[in-house]
């Protein structure tokens, strides 16, 4: 009974927090009804702005109306941060200047993205896992990756739900579920699992409630909900982004990356977030693995030419026949018609002790 009804008061202070914001917006908002909002990309989204057809307070304005509208049965942010729209006019305010000759603008300028709620920020917002024990502490810094989208130019939006202390609150807690904001819901099949522990950030990417989202993985959390919410996400090797600032399950495992809507996206992220971090000693053997010029440049139309991919079907194809089945394979001849060759039925040695957290060591690392 508490929960439920700490759980409505939380939902009770955002709505106010998002409607005080909006207000703010409508207040100074311009029409901007030649773009689209729903699925628009970072190109889409900076090719907009350099057009003034868009300002960052417009597209601030509009996800701050997706969260008020979908977050009550979504259930997919804890937060929104207050200084948003001052950010969003920061952002517009400096391209303007740009554009008379003054300063350059980061590769994220004027985009808002949403934090997994492990992730520090020295502002007004919380960083508490999901739970109400850490709630109104304060972390002495932004994480380092937080640094390095504000030194891009991002709008910090908010915070994303979690699965609460990454579910090792408890074996028996659903995927999704936290005390801050209740269970995350699966935005194309309600009654469908959202998985975690990321489940926030995938959640409010796919139903366009944030351009894009940083997530945590430590052993599929990040790639776990990105594909049964219907985005993209994946885990940087460990030490490309560093940890500090971030609550972590196991250091020798914990990553911090990208979830968005489209694969460009995520490496446009990526762009920005790795790099070498003093306060985390794994970036230094990793920064070394750093492409000059970065990861976009692999961005190609024929970028599949030359490579060799591995398919493992055991255990993971039990299903065959179902529809799941039919498009995996249907992906499969994608891959080979653009000039990849498949190393198909591969078998990993001791799978089934690779897969048991209990016999791989993992559950005794956590």
């Amino acid at each position: 009974m508490a929960t439920a009804t700490m759980t409505s008061l939380f939902s009770l202070s955002l709505s106010v927090g998002i409607a005080l914001l909006s207000l703010s917006f409508l207040t100074t908002a311009v029409s901007a009804s030649e773009f689209t909002f729903q699925e628009a990309t970072i190109e889409s989204i900076q090719l907009a702005f350099a057009q003034n057809r868009l300002t960052s307070r417009q597209l601030v304005g509009f996800y701050l109306d997706r969260i008020q509208t979908l977050n009550p049965s979504l259930r997919c942010v804890l937060e929104v941060n207050p200084d948003a729209l001052a950010q969003a006019d920061e952002a517009d305010l400096l391209r303007a200047e740009a554009r008379g000759g003054k300063g350059t603008l980061g590769n994220l300028h004027g985009i808002p993205v949403l934090l997994k709620d492990s992730i520090g920020t020295d502002d007004k917002m919380n960083t508490s896992a999901g739970s109400y024990a850490l709630l109104g502490a304060r972390v002495p810094r932004d994480a380092f990756v937080v640094e390095r989208l504000r030194s891009a130019g991002a709008v910090i939006l908010g915070k994303a739900s979690m699965s609460e202390w990454y579910s090792l609150r408890s074996w028996e807690m659903p995927r999704g579920w936290c005390a801050r904001g209740g269970q995350g819901v699966n935005p194309y099949v309600k009654s469908e699992n959202p998985c975690g522990s990321s489940t926030g950030s995938a959640i409010a990417v796919a139903a366009n409630m944030v351009t894009v989202s940083l997530g945590t993985e430590t052993d599929s959390s990040i790639i776990c909900p990105t594909d049964h919410n219907s985005v993209v996400g994946f885990k940087p090797t460990v030490g490309l982004t560093s940890r500090a600032g971030v609550m972590l399950v196991s250091p020798g495992q914990d990553s911090i990356g990208p979830i968005s809507r489209t694969v460009s996206d995520a490496v446009y992220v990526l762009d920005v977030i790795v790099g070498l971090d003093p306060r985390d000693e794994a970036t230094g053997e990793a920064a070394k693995f750093i492409p000059m010029g970065g990861y976009k440049q692999f961005l190609r139309e024929d970028g599949l030419k030359g490579k060799r991919l591995g398919i493992v079907r055991n255990p993971f194809s039990d299903s065959r026949g179902s529809t799941a089945a039919s498009i995996f394979d249907q992906h499969l001849v994608t891959f080979r018609n653009y000039g990849a060759t498949l190393v198909d039925n591969l078998e990993i040695e001791n799978i089934d002790i690779i897969l048991n957290p209990s016999k791989n060591g993992e559950m005794g690392v956590l």
